[in-house]
């Protein structure tokens, strides 16, 4: 079977940008959620986790789609990895250094005591999410992009060496069968944040792409395909599979039909369509890893201000959720445009 980009389907599709965006509006309001409290959002805001999911699931999708068109190129593996060390390590290795460098600001005790106590090698190899370590919750976000470095670790060699479709959907199939399975263990070495327990969502965009790629379905079909799976996969999040290890089996199915219907419509003149390719959910797409990297950082530098609020009840609350998220979307505009971009230029070599 041969792998190819389908022909209605763009290099470059600009509605993921807006569920990027979609993704990190979540994550930053669940990190506000106890802000508000006594509001019609705070029961909505407690769900914010899930924008991991579904950033989980979007990177799986682009990433994949790279290395499939890729995989018969001449230097695969210096191509991926030098691409993938310029998105992640620059702004990666700046907020550790923030982090460490103002450690009585960041962390609590004076820079060198938090520099010899921090697990500087867990850092260096991505694998702070795999031991039960305290991180610093300025950087405790980065235990996400632990996983996502890990994955792509192993499966750009997979997608290389195993030429064959089916045998890459077997890996991806038993990663989803195998994510809620180490859920269900309770193992003593397994972490809340372990990467085999959170495999679904990446597994699944992983599955997209390879389908798209592969499969002979019409553009029409899999909007189809997707438009089902979103009531299925919200359905089973708010029934069945809520409070158990399945859950996060559910919003995958929920999260990729959002994702396959964004990419079988694209283009499309919908209302939906023209919101996530325009204004504030694109851009807040374009600078979201920037801002999860960053808006713990802030809402600790800013911890001033919410003190003068706290007086103010409610009022004060909300204020500090605008705020935050002032503040929030200045830094990361900056770091993209001043610091991220001009790095990202240089994917032009690899």
């Amino acid at each position: 079977m041969q792998i190819q980009r389908p022909s209605w389907l763009p290099a470059y599709i600009p509605e993921l940008q807006g569920l990027r965006g979609i993704a990190i509006l979540l994550v930053f309001v669940y990190h506000c959620h106890p802000r508000l409290t006594g509001t019609w959002v705070y029961h909505a805001s407690l769900w914010g986790w899930t924008g991991v999911n579904l950033f989980f699931v979007l990177s799986g999708f682009l990433i994949t789609s790279i290395l499939l068109e890729s995989c018969n190129k001449p230097r695969y593996f210096r191509n991926f990895y030098g691409r993938r060390a310029l998105r992640i390590w620059p702004v990666y290795v700046l907020v550790l250094l923030v982090c460490y460098l103002n450690a009585p600001w960041f962390v609590g005790p004076t820079t060198w005591e938090a520099i010899r106590s921090a697990p500087w090698w867990a850092y260096i190899l991505f694998v702070q999410n795999l031991f039960h370590l305290t991180l610093p919750p300025s950087i405790g976000p980065t235990w996400s992009l632990a996983i996502e470095e890990q994955y792509y670790l192993m499966w750009a060699p997979v997608v290389r060496f195993l030429r064959r479709p089916w045998m890459l959907a077997s890996v991806l199939v038993s990663a989803l069968v195998g994510s809620p399975l180490f859920r269900l263990t309770h193992f003593a070495w397994i972490t809340p944040t372990h990467t085999l327990t959170h495999l679904d969502g990446i597994a699944m965009g992983s599955l997209i792409a390879l389908g798209l790629y592969t499969l002979p379905l019409s553009r029409r079909a899999w909007l189809t395909i997707g438009l089902i799976a979103i009531p299925v996969g919200f359905c089973a999040a708010g029934t069945i599979a809520g409070g158990t290890a399945f859950l996060d089996s559910a919003l995958t199915t929920c999260f990729a039909g959002s994702v396959l219907a964004a990419i079988a419509s694209t283009g499309s003149r919908s209302p939906l369509n023209a919101i996530l390719r325009r204004g504030p959910l694109p851009f807040y797409g374009r600078i979201s890893y920037g801002l999860y990297m960053t808006h713990i950082m802030v809402f600790v530098y800013f911890g001033w201000f919410d003190a003068k609020m706290d007086q103010y009840g409610m009022a004060g609350n909300l204020s500090v959720v605008v705020f935050r998220l002032a503040a929030c979307t200045a830094v990361a505009t900056a770091l993209w445009y001043g610091f991220e971009s001009q790095i990202l230029k240089l994917k032009r070599y690899f």
